[in-house]
């Protein structure tokens, strides 16, 4: 679409929506930003931003409902619900509607690398951007990690790469992006307040697939309960990765040693002894990235390079601190129970009893699945948010009786270090978005540090 001299109202006034807001006007739209928190509720950074934008000539409306029929595009940052009432009102008005990452994705002309999936997409996306980066340093990592590709698109070179983490609620609004190669690494069940079935939050990831060209690559993982219903979407030549087979094309383990055959030849690219990052999971997101890279036609050395020296993603099991003897580690990243559960295994390689501090935003998901993984691994969990209720009923229904409900996070680290004994883990791994308490799990995780950093000891 054509935007040059058409009015595009941006819904949402996130980073990712002022990112969309600056490039709609730096391609000659007429641009309005739309949210639904009046000026005077903004903390004075966020208003300092929305001055410098209205003196560069975007428009804002905040606080009350804008003149929808007044705009020819609406577009929504990824955060925003499609049931709010603006873009209620711009659907019943036939207005066209998207979302930013595709917004941006319109303007990009370098080949994109697409990772969505529920649980390993991050640490898979780090992994795929710095093995890119080391093949081509015009490598850009945008989308649910880093930077919003809107921020990005008009500085990416045409012989540059994307490398995007794609979350569902980029990929709800998805028409015509169309990844060289995409991969879709598990679903389970997430964001269920958002999409209301699993019907709908599959078709949400499997729209990663729709536009791909014949001559790309999708990527799938085939222990993953979708595997088969998720193949049937594919149109690019479709790779896969596994811990028991071996593929036909893709990636695999052999004798803890990581192949890839994704051009008919088998390559060995490292052993898992050699990865820095723990865990069957980790495995996973490694096989995923040797598939991807291997298939952009990454040479097999830089491959091995980057694997067996990558230290692993800030927030996603990682170590803060000892102190007393005790062992702090920041998972804040863990927003469901698939990935608290990965982050538990992980560290049960330690053989330390762990006391967890979890909860935060209702997803309307079930823990008891996390909840059986307790025993014989976890000490204690502290509980916090909006979820603390139904996790401690969840525990007792699952007969784990040692839980402890807590306002703030603060005094849940303070509580599980007051009861911790040389020798022990106290982990932050919610199973929980971090919405209900925080702007971001980023935020979350930076709290948890802080906290743990002034502890005495």
């Amino acid at each position: 679409m054509e935007i040059m001299g058409k009015n595009v109202l941006v819904v949402g006034n996130a980073r990712s929506g002022i990112g969309a807001a600056k490039l709609a006007h730096q391609k000659g739209a007429t641009v309005c930003i739309y949210d639904g928190k009046p000026y005077e509720s903004w903390q004075e950074e966020a208003k300092q931003t929305i001055n410098e934008l209205k003196s560069q000539g975007i428009m804002y409306t905040l606080g009350e409902m804008p003149d929808v029929k007044a705009f020819d595009l609406v577009v929504m940052s990824p955060g925003i619900s499609p049931e709010i009432e603006v873009v209620q009102l711009a659907k019943q008005l036939g207005k066209k509607i998207t979302g930013e990452f595709e917004f941006a994705s319109w303007y990009c002309k370098a080949p994109i690398i697409a990772i969505t999936g529920t649980n390993g997409k991050t640490t898979t996306t780090t992994l795929v951007g710095e093995i890119m980066k080391k093949y081509n340093p015009s490598t850009y990592v945008v989308g649910n990690i880093g930077r919003a590709f809107s921020e990005e698109v008009l500085q990416i070179p045409e012989n540059g790469i994307v490398v995007a983490e794609v979350s569902s609620f980029q990929l709800e609004t998805a028409d015509t992006f169309h990844p060289f190669i995409s991969a879709l690494l598990n679903i389970t069940p997430d964001h269920l307040n958002r999409h209301h079935t699993m019907e709908n939050y599959c078709a949400c990831k499997y729209n990663i697939f729709k536009n791909q060209p014949e001559e790309g690559y999708s990527l799938l993982n085939t222990k993953d309960h979708y595997y088969e219903e998720a193949k049937k979407q594919v149109k690019a030549r479709c790779m896969s990765f596994s811990l028991q087979e071996i593929p036909d094309c893709g990636a695999y383990v052999q004798a803890g040693t990581l192949y890839e055959n994704v051009h008919g030849t088998a390559h060995a690219i490292c052993k898992i002894e050699d990865l820095h990052i723990k865990g069957t999971h980790n495995v996973e997101n490694a096989l995923a990235a040797i598939a991807m890279a291997a298939a952009f036609g990454v040479p097999g050395n830089l491959i091995r390079e980057v694997l067996t020296t990558f230290k692993g993603v800030e927030h996603r099991t990682e170590y803060v601190l000892t102190k007393r003897g005790v062992d702090f580690f920041n998972d804040s990243k863990a927003t469901n129970t698939d990935a608290a559960i990965a982050g538990l295994v992980g560290l049960s390689s330690l053989n330390k009893p762990i006391r967890l501090i979890a909860g935060g935003m209702d997803k309307q998901t079930s823990f008891k699945d996390w909840i059986k993984h307790f025993n014989g691994l976890v000490e204690k969990v502290y509980i916090i948010g909006e979820t603390k209720q139904q996790i401690v009923k969840e525990c007792l229904e699952e007969g784990f009786t040692q839980v402890a409900t807590f306002e703030t996070l603060e005094d849940a680290i303070k509580a599980a270090y007051n009861d911790s004994k040389a020798n022990e883990c106290i982990l932050l791994s919610p199973a929980c978005a971090s919405w209900d308490m925080f702007e971001s799990y980023e935020k979350r995780g930076e709290l948890f540090k802080e906290t743990v950093m002034q502890l005495e000891g």
